[in-house]
C-alpha cells in the first residue's frame, strides 16, 4: 500500500518541520561545544572537548572551510547538517522499525516505543526514544557508524522534546506504506529546492542534491523492471515451454502463466511476432545471462532506493523459482550478488540502505544481512594529498591506490556517478578496489586515536567501496537520470561534461544516458526515466544517430505532460527509455509507446498496460531528419520540409503587416 493522498501532506508538513527544529537544534548543540571557535572554551569537560575535536575533525573532512575573515573559526554549515539530518532519521528509523516489529532488543528479541519506555526508566537511557535509537542504530551499522562523533552530539532537551514530539505525531500508516521512505526525503529537501531555483545562481555541490532529487513514480520503475526482467524471464519460460507463446489467448493469459510469488509482472506487454506466436515487446534480452544468479543489476542515481528496492523484490522472486530455495536464502543472496546502487548524497545512500534493509526485514523477519552494495560516489577527499597519503604508512600498494583515489574524487561531490575509473583518462588502480578494504580497516584501527586521520580513513573506506562499483559493469541499468541544463551548471561540471560528453553537454541527463550505457557490460541494458527532448531536438541529432547504429533499441515511450504527481513543472519533456549495449541487427525494431493525450499519471499507467504499442524499425529511424526517435509509423509521403522552410520557431513571423503599435 501507498500513502494517501492525504497522509502524504501530513508528512510532508511535519518533515518540513523536523528539518527547521533539527537543524535550529543541531547549530545551537555545536555552537554550545564551541565547535566554530578557534579555541575550545575554558569550561568544557575533557570529554566535550574530546568530542569537539572529533567533530572539528569531521567538518573538515565534510569541507566546511576556515572562515577567512577569523583565524582558526570554521563555519560549520555542513556538519551542522548532516547532524540534523542524523539526529531526526535516527528517531525516524527507529518508528518505523518499531511499528513493523523490526526494532530488536541486544538480547535478540523485538521492543516497542513502550518496551523502551520501560527500558528507559531502569536507566538504559534518558527516555524511550533514545533507547530505540540505540537499538536501531545497533541493528543498522551500515546506516549509522557506531563511531561517527555526530552521533554523539547532544540537543537541547527542548529541541529533542519538539522532534520527539513530531515524529510521534505521524500516523501508523506513515511507515507501513510502501512508499514513505521515498517520499520522506523529497520533502526534507523541498524547501532548499525552492531557495535554489528562486535564487538562480549556478548549481554546484552544495545545491546539487536538492535540486535533481524527484521521487520516481511507482508505474515508472514498475513498467520499465517488468519490461527487462520480466521480458527475460518471459523468454526462458517460453523457450521450455514453445506452446505457451502459440496457444495463449491474450497478454493477461501470458502474464498470469509467467508470474512468480510476490512478482505478477503486471506491466509486462506481449505483440505477436510475425509468425503469430507470442513474444514480449521489448524483446528477450539474450544477451544476459542465463541464470539470475549472474545478473548485476545497479542504479547509478539511487536517491531514496525505489529502483534499488523494486529490482531486489523481482530478484528474489526469481531467484527462490530458479534454486528452488527458500524466502530467507534468496533475500540475503540477492543482497550480497545481485543489487547494486551508487548516489551522490551521502543522506540518500543512507535511506536507500535502510529502505533496503526495512524491505528485506519485512519479508523475512529480523535477521543478519549481508553487507549492501550501495555506496555514496560524492564523496571527495577535503584535505592535502600529502596528509591523505599518510594514511598508508608504509604500506606501498594502499599508497598506490589511495594517491589514485585521491585523484579520482577529487570533484566528486559535484560529479558523483558521472566518475568513471575505466575512462581513457584514468588509470586504474595498481590494486584492485576490493583488495584496499582489508588495508583501509587497518589504517582506521590504527588511527582510532588521532580525530583527523580517523575521519580521513572512514572517507576513504567508503571512496574504496564507491570505486569499486564505478569501475565495474552491470547486466542492467536502471536509474531516473539527474535533469539540469548546461545553463545552471557550475563550471566543474559544466566543463567535466563538456570534456567527456561533448555530443550531449547540454543537459546534465544525456551525460548520465551515456554513462549508464558505458556502465553495461556487453549486451547489457539500460532503462531510464529521462527528458524527452532529447528524441528529437538538433542539438542531440549525434547521440541519436550513435544510439541508433550502436545500441539496441528495446522500448521507447513518451509520457508527455503531467507524468508525475504534485512535480510537473518540467514534466512535459518525460519519456521512458530502454537499450541494450549492442550492435543492432539490420531487422531489429523496437516497441513505442505515447501517452502523451493522458492527462493524469493514474491514467498513464493504465494506458502503458493496455495500448496497443507502435513496433517501429530501428534502422527506419535513422531515414527521419536529424534522425529523430519517432514514435508513429512512417509513411511514403514526401515531408513538408521539402517544400517550406521555419525560420522562427514558435514566434510568428508577419508582426510588422498586421500588428499596429500606439504610443
Amino acid at each position: 500500500m501507498n500513502l494517501a493522498t492525504e497522509l502524504r501532506r501530513q508528512l510532508e508538513k511535519t518533515v518540513l518541520a523536523a528539518r527547521r527544529a533539527s537543524e535550529a537544534g543541531a547549530r545551537k548543540a555545536l555552537e554550545a561545544l564551541g565547535v566554530q571557535e578557534a579555541e575550545p572554551y575554558a569550561h568544557l569537560t575533557e570529554e566535550q572537548r574530546l568530542l569537539r575535536r572529533a567533530l572539528r575533525a569531521q567538518a573538515r573532512q565534510m569541507g566546511d572551510a576556515v572562515d577567512k575573515n577569523k583565524e582558526g573559526r570554521y563555519e560549520i554549515y555542513h556538519l551542522a547538517e548532516k547532524c540534523a539530518y542524523d539526529h531526526w532519521h535516527r528517531m525516524l528509523f527507529a518508528r518505523f522499525l518499531a511499528e513493523n516489529q523490526l526494532l530488536i532488543a541486544p538480547q535478540g528479541v523485538p521492543v516497542t516505543l513502550e518496551d523502551c519506555r520501560d527500558l528507559a526508566q531502569e536507566g538504559m537511557g534518558k527516555d524511550a526514544w533514545e533507547v530505540a535509537e540505540k537499538f536501531a542504530a545497533a541493528i543498522l551499522p551500515q546506516i549509522f557508524r557506531p563511531d561517527d562523533p555526530a552521533a554523539k552530539l547532544e540537543f537541547a532537551p527542548e529541541d529533542r522534546s519538539l522532534l520527539h514530539d513530531l515524529v510521534q505525531s505521524l500516523p501508523v500508516a506513515c511507515f507501513t506504506a510502501a512508499d514513505s521512505l521515498g517520499w520522506v526525503y523529497q520533502f526534507w529537501q523541498a524547501e532548499r529546492k525552492d531557495e535554489v531555483n528562486a535564487a538562480g545562481n549556478k548549481i554546484g555541490a552544495d545545491e546539487l542534491p536538492s535540486v535533481t532529487q524527484l521521487f520516481t513514480e511507482d508505474y515508472m520503475v514498475d513498467f520499465l523492471l517488468d519490461n527487462t526482467l520480466g521480458a527475460w524471464h518471459a523468454g526462458k519460460v517460453f523457450g521450455a515451454n514453445p506452446k505457451l507463446a502459440e496457444s495463449a489467448g491474450s497478454e493477461s493469459e501470458l502474464r498470469n502463466a509467467v508470474a512468480l510469488p510476490e512478482c505478477p509482472w503486471n506491466y509486462l506487454r506481449f505483440i505477436k511476432d510475425k509468425d503469430g506466436k507470442w513474444t514480449p515487446a521489448s524483446g528477450t534480452f539474450d544477451g544476459w545471462p542465463k541464470a539470475t544468479m549472474e545478473l548485476k543489476c545497479l542504479d547509478p542515481c539511487m536517491g531514496s532506493g525505489h529502483f534499488v528496492v523494486a529490482m531486489f523484490k523481482r530478484l528474489v522472486a526469481l531467484r527462490m523459482a530458479e534454486e528452488k530455495s527458500d524466502e530467507a536464502i534468496a533475500v540475503a543472496a540477492v543482497i550480497r550478488d545481485n543489487v547494486f546502487g551508487l548516489e551522490l548524497d551521502p543522506r540518500c545512500t543512507q535511506i536507500a540502505a535502510f529502505n533496503l534493509a526495512l524491505t528485506a526485514w519485512r519479508r523475512v523477519g529480523h535477521c543478519p544481512l549481508p553487507a549492501m552494495n550501495l555506496a555514496c560516489s560524492g564523496l571527495a577527499p577535503n584535505a592535502r594529498e600529502a596528509d591523505w597519503l599518510e594514511l598508508a604508512d608504509n604500506n606501498e600498494k594502499l599508497r598506490r591506490g589511495m594517491s589514485q583515489l585521491y585523484q579520482l574524487f577529487q570533484k566528486a561531490s559535484v560529479l558523483g556517478s558521472l566518475i568513471n575509473p575505466c575512462a581513457g583518462e584514468s588509470d586504474l588502480l595498481v590494486a584492485a578496489f576490493h583488495e584496499l578494504q582489508p588495508l583501509l580497516e587497518r589504517a582506521l584501527a590504527q588511527e582510532a586515536g588521532d580525530e583527523t586521520a580517523h575521519e580521513m580513513a572512514v572517507i576513504a573506506r567508503g571512496l574504496a567501496k564507491a570505486a569499486e562499483i564505478l569501475a565495474d559493469q552491470f547486466t542492467l541499468v536502471a536509474t531516473n537520470v539527474p535533469y539540469l541544463g548546461r545553463g545552471k551548471q557550475e563550471d566543474v561540471l559544466k566543463d567535466f561534461c563538456e570534456r567527456v560528453h561533448p555530443e550531449v553537454k547540454a543537459d546534465l541527463a544525456t551525460c548520465f544516458l551515456e554513462r549508464c550505457l558505458d556502465f553495461c557490460a556487453n549486451g547489457g541494458s539500460t532503462v531510464l526515466v529521462t527528458p524527452q527532448n532529447w528524441l528529437f531536438l538538433g542539438t542531440y541529432k549525434k547521440l541519436r544517430e550513435r544510439l541508433l547504429t550502436r545500441a539496441e533499441v528495446n522500448c521507447a515511450v513518451r509520457l508527455g505532460p503531467n507524468a508525475f504527481q504534485d512535480m510537473n513543472w518540467w514534466a512535459a519533456t518525460t519519456a521512458l527509455f530502454s537499450m541494450s549495449r549492442r550492435r543492432p541487427p539490420s531487422e531489429s525494431h523496437f516497441a513505442g509507446f505515447d501517452t502523451a493525450d493522458v492527462h493524469e499519471p493514474q491514467d498513464k499507467a493504465i494506458a502503458l498496460s493496455v495500448r496497443t504499442p507502435s513496433i517501429l524499425s530501428q534502422a527506419a529511424q535513422l531515414q527521419n531528419p536529424d534522425a529523430r526517435l519517432s514514435l508513429e509509423e512512417g509513411d511514403d509521403l514526401p515531408l513538408l520540409s521539402n517544400y517550406a522552410a521555419s525560420y522562427v520557431g514558435l514566434q510568428n513571423g508577419d508582426s510588422s503587416r498586421f500588428i499596429l503599435q500606439f504610443w
